[in-house]
């Protein structure tokens, strides 16, 4: 009779290993990720969505008067990071002001105020910092309101 060796042998202890270690990459991959998408997102985009899908027809009718004024801006980042707003149409003297917020990453928010260069050019009376953020500029230019939200890089 031929003696066979155990030497090298795949047996249930091994293929329990394998499970284990397999199952437990998964799953430390998974907690990872799920850190890193609850670490990316702040908050709510509207706190009761219910109301906010009450106000909808309302901001999209503001959106068409914005639209309707037929103003057109321009944002842009110099150098220095002061933000620079080109805008045709817009009545001079009028207020602009901006709000910007970062989409991703850190809880960063600004409030800028703009200064008038003439020629329908306005430029931040301070900088901001690099990197990608959302801004919502706000012109008022007697009972005429306009409003835009994009992004700024």
């Amino acid at each position: 009779m031929a003696q066979t060796s155990r030497k090298g042998t795949f047996t249930g202890r091994h293929m329990v290993g394998v499970l284990v270690v397999g199952f437990g990459i998964v799953v430390a991959v998974n907690f990872y990720m799920a850190s890193l998408a609850v670490g990316g997102f702040h908050g709510v985009v509207v706190e009761n969505s219910y109301v906010a899908s009450q106000k909808f027809n309302g901001w999209m009718e503001d959106a068409e008067a914005s639209r309707a004024l037929g103003w057109e801006v321009q944002a842009s980042r110099e150098d220095a990071g002061f933000v620079v707003i080109t805008t045709t149409d817009v009545p001079a003297g009028a207020d602009i002001k901006a709000e910007l917020r970062r989409p991703l990453g850190d809880h960063e928010f600004a409030s800028l105020t703009f200064e008038d260069l003439g020629n329908g050019v306005y430029r931040s009376s301070q900088p901001v910092d690099g990197g990608r953020w959302t801004m919502r500029l706000f012109i008022a230019a007697g009972d005429k309101r306009w409003a835009e939200e994009s992004e700024l890089k």
